[in-house]
């Protein structure tokens, strides 16, 4: 009798939990339902999210059986209606499926991708259950036209402009090989921003690929309205005065970085594209020392890196001479500078920054103006303020000089941004030097060595080849090597980067 109780209450248990398992199944299957409901699209839903929108177009067709919906600012108008009303008028809502079965015609029923197809300039169109998105897309650009930041003598002239595919087709148009590969990517909660990672297969690594899409899939912000202002928040070291990503508006430079084994970006509505990984060295290359014979080339690079400590030291050197190191200077020098200063009432530090301000003044003025009054600003404001500053006796000749010399180097360094990162140091060495003389020049610089050699872009040392140290990269880095070294198309960087990495390996 005992048995029999324990064997009913086992299958009882088991009823039980059988019942339970089918609730819960019934349970989840109405919370799925429920789920794509919700996500399920339609032509109310679109309206509501769309409505009040200036540039939004809801027509009907076939007495009301047909229903397309999109953003005229976003179309083109001619194809639109080439591929779109003429059809529609000419179709029954019976043939409206069979008509629309080709790669043009994209069938959707999800309703965030549907408002995210129509905010790209696709036409949505309903008919009956089935819902439709057309590419027509067709909105203003500007054309190619050359770069203004990035001057070459020699060499092509485009560059990049705001459209995400007229960007592809220029490097497609250099680089037509299948191992081409492009990653797409969106960023930001609001704007959805396309980015696009591109790599060569077989020689950029792998693991720099994806960890760069993986940080930039990180990124939670609600828009990105530039290249410039994605890199700066997946950079190592936001802090640092130094770019870490080399930008440029030039196509042979990016497929240059592309050959050499870089994954580059693009951003939609930026005419930058960024690389990675790169190096200091990167910001002191041109176009131009590759278009022209290999001496000239490397003479050219090395005037840069010399321009460089001119633009940081010379200024902040005559501050610091003037200030506390007279036996430095010759004897007949010596007096001209003491006839110079005699009739200025401030220290070398007060005067030197006063001239650099002024500098800096002057020269973004000449950046925001109009080009040809931009150049008179330039000029003429830097002849007459240098000038009556000198009659005044607010400055001396000799320092104008310094400072004209300084800012003229800074302006041989080929990339805008880390030209204005250097002038910003700049400033740093003039206030030391006012302070503690040649010993907070020597100080400065070998903090700004230890800074440099302690950045790395993407996990990439930045200062690389000096540190850490590989002698073959120098060919393509401090000098330019001569092109019998290049082996299948490629440039010296790249066969010294994989001599490298093999080395590092």
């Amino acid at each position: 009798m005992g048995r029999f109780r324990t064997i009913v209450k086992e299958i009882f248990i088991q009823k039980e939990a059988e019942t339970v398992n089918l609730q819960d199944e019934n349970h989840s299957n109405l919370k799925v339902s429920a789920e794509n409901k919700l996500t399920e699209a339609s032509l109310e839903k679109t309206l509501k999210e769309l409505g009040n929108s200036f540039d939004l177009v809801h027509r009907s067709f076939n007495q009301d059986e047909i229903h397309i919906i999109y953003l005229d600012s976003l179309v083109d108008s001619k194809t639109l209606e080439w591929e779109i009303l003429s059809p529609i008028r000419e179709i029954s809502f019976n043939n409206v499926e069979k008509a629309f079965q080709q790669s043009l015609f994209k069938q959707e029923s999800n309703q965030e991708k549907v408002i995210n197809g129509i905010l790209e300039g696709n036409v949505s169109m309903f008919t009956g259950e089935h819902i439709y998105l057309i590419n027509v897309a067709g909105f203003e650009k500007r054309s190619i036209s050359q770069s203004e930041t990035e001057t070459v003598i020699n060499g092509p002239h485009d560059s990049f402009n705001e459209t995400l595919k007229t960007n592809v087709s220029l490097i497609r148009r250099r680089v037509r090989s299948p191992r081409l590969k492009m990653i797409k990517l969106s960023v930001g909660e609001i704007s959805k921003t396309k980015v696009l990672l591109i790599y060569i297969e077989g020689i950029a690594k792998m693991d720099v690929v994806n960890h760069l899409k993986v940080r930039i899939q990180s990124v939670k912000v609600d828009s990105i309205s530039d290249s410039n202002v994605l890199i700066q928040i997946i950079d190592d070291h936001q802090h640092s005065p130094f770019p870490q990503f080399y930008t440029t508006e030039r196509p042979d430079i990016a497929v240059a970085k592309l050959y050499s084994g870089k994954v580059i970006g693009l951003v939609d509505e930026s005419p930058n594209i960024f690389c990675t990984p790169s190096s200091f060295f990167d910001f002191f290359e041109s176009p131009d020392d590759y278009n022209q014979r290999w001496i000239i080339g490397t003479g050219v690079r090395i005037l840069r890196y010399m321009a460089l400590f001119i633009t940081l030291i010379l200024t902040a050197f005559y501050v610091s001479i003037c200030t506390y190191h007279f036996e430095m200077i010759p004897q007949s020098l010596l007096q001209s500078i003491m006839l110079s200063r005699s009739r200025v009432p401030f220290p070398p530090i007060v005067e030197a920054i006063f001239l650099e301000i002024v500098i800096e003044l002057l020269r973004e003025a000449g950046a925001r103006l109009p080009t040809k009054i931009g150049q008179t600003i330039g000029i003429v404001g830097g002849i007459v303020i240098g000038q009556a500053a000198v009659e005044a006796g607010i400055t001396s000749n000799i320092l104008i000089i310094v400072v004209a010399v300084s800012a003229i180097a800074s302006f041989i360094v080929p990339s805008y941004i880390m030209c204005a990162s250097i002038r910003i140091v700049r400033f740093l060495f003039i206030l030391v030097a006012g302070f503690l003389g040649n010993i907070g020049i020597f100080f400065v610089f070998g903090m700004l060595i230890i800074h440099l050699t302690g950045l790395t872009n993407l996990s990439s040392p930045y200062f690389m080849p000096i540190s850490p140290t590989f002698f073959k990269d120098w060919m393509d880095s401090i000098v330019r090597g001569p092109f019998s070294k290049i082996k299948n198309g490629q440039p010296v960087q790249s066969l010294m980067q994989n001599n490298g990495e093999k080395e590092r390996n």
